[in-house]
C-alpha cells in the first residue's frame, strides 16, 4: 500500500510542471535578451436455463470451484420458497486461467478480487486491480459505507424492491471451470449475470439482465472505487474512464473532476469503453459498434494512514435493456491488443507528438531486444543517436552565437546611446530597431541559440509519453533505479541532482551573446527550472535529458577547442540620440 496514493499533499504532476518551468526559462530567455490482426475471443455463453436453475436452486451453492465464506451474512435460511431462485449461504467461487485469478462472491454476484498472473506491484506480488486495503477487504467510502465491488448493479429509471448487490444468487460453474452463472429471483424481480473465460484469453464474455415483472429494466455494471494499479505514485490522477468514438475518431477520457458534481453519463456508438490508469484497462466492446453508455462517478475513499479521503474514478457499463458485450481485462500491451481486437489498440494514446513517440517506443525496444537487454542503456543510446543526429544544428547555433559574441560591443554602444530611456518611452522601439537592424546586416539570428532546446522538445514530450504508456517499461530497471517509468525511489533523487549539476556546466560552456553580470546571474537560474520540472519526473525522463547534457558537454569541449571565440568587432562612433523637447503651447 502505498503512503500517500492520489493524497492531496502528492507533489504536482509533470503535466503541471512543465508549463509552468517552460514559461519561466522563456521569461529568462526573453528578459536577458532585452533587459541585458485478429484472434477469435471466448464463444458466447449459452442463456441461462431456467429450469435448470430452479433445480439448482435445491441444491447446495458452493461446487468443486467455491468455497464457504468466513465473513458473516445470515446463514439461518434453511429452505428457498418455491419458484424463487437464491442461495441459502454466501460463498465465492474462483476462475484460475493463465493470465487471471478472479474471486466471486454470491453476495450480490459481484468480484472481489481480481488478480493478473504475469504481472506484478511494486512488492513483486501478482498485480490487483481492485483498490483493497492491506487485509484485502473494499475500501471504505468517505460516507463510512463499503465501496462496491466489481459489477455490482445499478438499475436505472426505476428502484428495486431488493438490493440486488447484496442478495445471494445461485451460482453454477462450467465444467471446465471458467465460466460461471449467476441467478437470482424473488418472484417479482429476476436477475441473472454469466462471465466466460477463456484460458489464455485476456477477453472476457459478459452478460447480465434485471427483470422486473416480466419487463427488461436498464442497469449498469460497475466496476467502482478506482482501478489499476493502487501503488503508484498519484494513482488516482492516473485513472480515467475512457471511450473511443469511432466517427469522431478519437479517444475521450474523462477524470474524477468531471463528476465532482455527481455522475456523468456519455452514450454513443463507442467501438469500446471503461476504465485505465497508465499501463492496464478494463474496457467493453459491444457486439457490431452497438450503442454502449458510460457512466463516470467519482468515489471519495478512506485511505488507509491518510488523513483525508482521496478521490478514485468509477465507471458502469451498459448496452441497454440486456448487457452483452466482450470485456478486456489486461495490459495496455500493443501486441496483447492486437492479438485480441486490433480496434484496442486505441487505448494506447501516444500523445499529440505520437508521430514522433510511436517510432520511438519501436526504436528503443529493437535497441533492448538487439543491444543493450536493459532499457536504461536503450534510452541512452537512442538519446545519444539523436544529438549525433542534431549535431549540424548545433555547430549551426553555435556559429550564431560566436557572430553575437563578435557584435556585443556595437550592441553595448547602441545601449549606451539610449542609457536610461524607460520601456514606455517611444524612443525604445528605436533601440530595437537598430540592434535588429544590425543583426540582419550582419547575418545573425538572435534567437539562433534556442533551436537546439526547442527541436529538443518534440523528443522530450516522445519520452515522456513512452514512459508513461508503454507497458514494457513498467518495472523497467537501470543500475539503483528500480521502475524507469517512475520517479526514483531513493528519499534524495539521484540522477535530478546529477542534472542539474550538468545544466551548470553545460552553460559555463556555452558562449553567451551577453556579458551583463546581471543577465548572467538570470541566466543561472535555468538550471534550478530544471530542477523543479526534472525532480519528480520519471526516471528514464530525467536519463534522456541528462544523457543529452553529457552529450553536449562533449560537444562544446570539442567545438571550443576547435572553434575558438572570435575577437570583438569595434564599433563605430555613435552620437546621442536626439532629444526631442515638447513645446508648451
Amino acid at each position: 500500500m502505498p503512503n500517500n496514493p492520489g493524497g492531496a499533499s502528492q507533489p504536482p504532476s509533470l503535466e503541471k510542471r512543465l508549463p509552468i518551468a517552460l514559461a519561466l526559462m522563456m521569461l529568462v530567455l526573453i528578459a536577458s535578451q532585452y533587459l541585458f490482426k485478429t484472434a477469435p475471443g471466448p464463444k458466447p455463453v449459452a442463456p441461462v436455463n431456467h429450469k435448470a436453475a430452479a433445480q439448482l436452486a435445491q441444491k447446495p451453492a458452493a461446487t468443486a470451484t467455491t468455497a464457504p465464506q468466513t465473513n458473516a451474512v445470515a446463514n439461518t435460511a434453511t429452505a428457498v420458497p418455491a419458484g424463487q431462485i437464491q442461495a441459502t449461504s454466501v460463498a465465492t467461487t474462483t476462475i484460475d486461467t493463465d493470465v487471471y485469478r478472479i474471486v466471486f462472491t454470491n453476495q450480490g454476484a459481484a468480484v472481489k478480487s481480481w488478480v493478473l498472473k504475469k504481472y506484478t506491484d511494486n512488492t513483486g506480488k501478482p498485480l490487483q486491480l481492485i483498490h483493497l486495503d492491506n487485509k484485502g477487504n473494499p475500501l471504505t467510502l468517505a460516507n463510512g459505507q463499503p465501496c462496491p465491488l466489481p459489477f455490482t448493479i445499478e438499475v436505472t429509471g426505476q428502484r428495486l424492491d431488493v438490493d440486488p448487490n447484496s442478495v445471494l444468487y445461485q451460482a453454477q460453474t462450467a465444467s471446465n471451470g471458467l465460466a460461471v452463472d449467476y441467478a437470482y429471483s424473488d418472484g417479482k424481480v429476476t436477475i441473472h449475470k454469466s462471465f466466460q473465460f477463456a484460458k489464455d484469453s485476456y477477453l472476457v464474455n459478459v452478460k447480465s439482465q434485471v427483470v422486473v415483472n416480466n419487463t427488461p429494466a436498464p442497469s449498469l455494471l460497475m466496476w467502482r472505487g478506482g482501478f489499476g494499479d493502487f501503488a503508484v505514485h498519484n494513482a488516482s490522477g492516473y485513472e480515467h474512464t475512457i471511450w473511443y468514438d469511432g466517427a469522431a475518431g478519437k479517444l475521450i477520457r474523462k477524470s474524477t473532476k468531471d463528476a465532482k458534481n455527481g455522475p456523468i453519463t456519455d452514450t454513443g456508438s463507442y467501438t469500446f469503453g471503461g476504465l485505465e490508469d497508465n499501463f492496464f484497462a478494463a474496457v467493453a466492446l459491444p457486439p457490431d459498434n452497438g450503442s454502449l453508455e458510460v457512466r463516470t462517478y467519482s468515489d471519495e475513499l478512506k485511505i488507509p494512514g491518510e488523513e483525508k479521503p482521496a478521490a478514485f474514478i468509477g465507471a458502469g457499463l451498459s448496452t441497454g435493456a440486456q448487457n452483452d458485450f466482450a470485456l478486456f481485462v489486461g495490459p495496455k500491451d500493443i501486441d496483447i491488443l492486437k492479438q485480441v481486437n486490433p480496434k484496442l489498440t486505441q487505448i494506447v494514446d501516444w500523445g499529440f507528438f505520437g508521430v514522433i513517440a510511436k517510432p520511438l517506443f519501436v526504436w528503443l525496444n529493437w535497441t533492448n531486444d538487439h543491444w543493450t537487454n536493459n532499457y536504461g542503456w536503450a534510452i541512452i543510446v537512442v538519446t545519444l543517436i539523436i544529438n549525433l543526429a542534431l549535431f549540424p544544428l548545433r555547430i549551426s547555433s553555435l556559429k550564431s552565437a560566436r557572430k553575437m559574441q563578435r557584435l556585443q560591443p556595437q550592441i553595448q554602444a547602441i545601449n549606451a546611446k539610449y542609457k536610461n530611456i524607460k520601456l514606455n518611452d517611444p524612443r525604445k522601439a528605436e533601440q530595437n530597431q537598430e540592434i535588429m537592424d544590425l543583426y540582419k546586416r550582419e547575418g545573425v539570428n538572435p534567437v539562433g541559440g534556442c533551436l537546439p532546446m526547442l527541436i529538443q522538445l518534440p523528443f522530450f514530450y516522445a519520452f515522456y509519453r513512452v514512459l508513461a504508456i508503454a507497458i514494457e517499461l513498467r518495472h523497467a530497471p537501470w543500475l539503483w533505479v528500480p521502475d524507469l517509468s517512475s520517479p526514483e525511489a531513493l528519499p534524495i533523487h539521484i540522477l535530478p541532482i546529477i542534472l542539474i549539476a550538468t545544466q551548470f556546466f553545460t552553460q559555463r560552456l556555452t558562449p553567451t551573446a551577453g556579458v551583463d553580470p546581471n543577465q548572467q546571474r538570470m541566466m543561472m537560474l535555468m538550471p534550478l527550472l530544471f530542477g523543479f520540472m526534472f525532480y519528480y519526473a520519471s526516471a528514464g525522463l530525467v536519463l534522456y535529458w541528462l544523457t543529452g547534457n553529457v552529450v553536449g558537454i562533449a560537444f562544446q569541449l570539442i567545438i571550443n577547442r576547435f572553434m575558438p571565440t572570435p575577437a570583438p568587432a569595434t564599433p563605430a562612433p555613435v552620437s546621442k540620440a536626439p532629444v526631442k523637447k515638447t513645446v508648451k503651447r
